[in-house]
C-alpha cells in the first residue's frame, strides 16, 4: 500500500473475502461476425514448470515467471510479458508474429529488461522470438510448449543461456 500511496489520482478499494459458489466449468462467449464463439473458461495458470533447457531458472526468475504468467493470462492473444517478481515492465500483444510481440514488449519497457522473466501465452513457433528476447537481456522464459519446432526453440534458449520452462497451459483469448 505504501507504493500506491505515492501515486496521484489513484483510488484503492478494499474488498472482503471473495468466495466461489461452485466449481462448475465456465464458458466464455464472444461475438464474431455472423455468430458467437463459445469456449471453456481458462481456470489454470500453469499445469507444471518443466525445465526444458540446460539451465534451470533461479528462484528469483521463477517468481518473475509466475508474475508474468498471471499478467499474460489476462492480456490479448499473442502476448509476451516481460516482468520481475513484483512488476510488469513490458507487454507486447495482438501481433501476427510472436517475434513482433517480443519486440513490442521490449519497446514498451520503461526500464532495463536485464534479468527479466518472460511469459508467452502460447508456444514459440520459431526461434526468432527467443532471439529477440535474448537481445533484451531477459534471462528466463515460460511458455506452454507444443510446437513442432520445440527442439529448435529450446536450442535457441540454450545458445543464449536462457532458462526455459514449459507450463502445459495456453492462455489464448480466442
Amino acid at each position: 500500500m505504501q507504493v500506491f500511496a505515492q501515486k496521484k489520482n489513484l483510488r484503492v478499494m478494499k474488498v472482503g473475502e471473495l468466495k466461489r459458489a461452485e466449481k462448475k466449468p465456465r464458458l466464455e462467449c464472444r461475438s464474431v461476425l455472423g455468430g458467437l464463439l463459445v469456449q471453456d473458461s481458462n481456470g489454470l495458470l500453469w499445469n507444471e514448470f518443466k525445465v526444458v533447457t540446460k539451465r534451470a531458472p533461479t528462484k528469483e526468475e521463477i517468481e518473475g515467471l509466475k508474475f508474468a504468467i498471471k499478467v499474460c493470462k489476462h492480456t490479448k492473444s499473442n502476448s509476451i510479458i516481460y516482468a520481475f517478481s513484483d512488476r510488469t515492465v513490458g507487454i507486447g500483444a495482438g501481433q501476427m508474429k510472436r517475434s513482433d510481440s517480443s519486440k513490442l514488449g521490449a519497446m514498451k519497457a520503461k526500464e532495463s529488461l536485464k534479468g527479466a522473466s518472460v511469459a508467452s501465452d502460447a508456444f514459440f513457433p520459431f526461434r526468432d522470438g527467443v532471439d529477440v528476447i535474448a537481445e533484451t537481456g531477459a534471462t528466463a522464459i515460460a511458455q506452454p510448449g507444443g510446437s513442432i519446432r520445440d527442439a529448435e526453440v529450446i536450442a535457441a534458449a540454450d545458445e543464449h543461456g536462457i532458462a526455459m520452462v514449459f507450463t502445459g497451459v495456453r492462455h489464448f483469448k480466442h
